[in-house]
């Protein structure tokens, strides 16, 4: 790139067109012999066919700015969908007495939709009363997994003490048959995606 310097964007005042019969070369170096002298400013003026006026040149938003309604958007997703992976097995009745509530019957919810949590969860006894949205991500046998199935389900017991033993032992989770029925279509252990609500 050329250099430029101020005056190649102004021109002098009174300046006299282009004559015929002086090329092009010839101007440009009585153009700098000119620049060279030490006129004043005061003697040049802005010359509008070198350089657009301020206002007519497009507006042009820093790449960064143009994303950032973007990036937010994702972080507000990112936040939401944060869950923990384990495994479950199912469990059948008897289910009382457990290890959070006792023989209160009162302790189940209507729906049929409790767990035993697992040792990885159990936060000695602090899981109790929690409840967890679940979803079947895989399984030891293909297409046990309901698909876009999830479950809510609340900690009444834990798997270690429960009265009624699961499928599989040390499970992060033991649904109950009701529970474990709306995720996957077979016995057998599986792998979740669960987070607490």
């Amino acid at each position: 790139m050329k250099n430029k310097t101020i005056t190649s964007f102004f021109k002098r005042k009174n300046q006299e067109e282009q004559v015929e019969g002086i090329d092009d070369e010839e101007q440009q170096e009585s153009k700098r012999q000119k620049a060279s002298t030490s006129e004043p400013v005061s003697s040049l003026e802005r010359d509008p066919a070198k350089r657009l006026e301020m206002w007519k040149y497009p507006v042009k938003l820093p790449c960064s700015l143009l994303w950032l309604p973007h990036c937010l958007l994702m972080l507000h997703f990112m936040a939401v969908v944060r869950c923990d992976v384990g495994t479950a097995s199912l469990y059948n009745p008897p289910y009382t007495p457990s290890a959070c509530y006792g023989n209160d019957a009162s302790q189940f919810p209507t729906s049929n939709l409790f767990a035993a949590a697992g040792e990885g969860i159990w936060d000695n006894g602090a899981a109790c009363g929690r409840q967890y949205l679940v979803r079947c991500i895989s399984a030891t046998i293909p297409q046990i997994c309901i698909p876009g199935q999830t479950v809510q389900v609340r900690i009444i017991d834990r798997a270690q003490t429960s009265v009624s033993r699961p499928t599989r032992e040390g499970t992060t989770m033991v649904l109950s048959d009701t529970a474990f029925g709306i995720i996957a279509n077979q016995i057998a252990s599986i792998n979740i995606e669960f987070q607490q609500v």
